[in-house]
């Protein structure tokens, strides 16, 4: 695997979750109805990840800094 791989992997990781956070905000404040089967589709989608990110097995795989099961300064 060359570097510029080993370093664009954890910066779509990255995007995608810091996306799949704001997505329920972003179709909130733009008034794009819920109903409509793409947004619902997409906010299926963030909410199935983020659920995933919360699995102990995945936490233990982050890096300290991105986990969210240990307090701040330890990791």
């Amino acid at each position: 695997m060359s570097e510029a791989s080993k370093r664009t992997a954890p910066t779509i990781l990255q995007t995608a979750l810091g996306i799949a956070v704001v997505l329920p905000a972003i179709v909130s404040a733009s008034g794009i109805p819920e109903s409509l089967p793409w947004v619902a589709g997409a906010l299926a989608l963030a909410g199935g990840f983020a659920r995933v990110m919360a699995v102990p097995g995945v936490q233990r795989l982050l890096p300290g800094g991105l986990r969210t099961d240990e307090p701040a300064g330890r990791g």
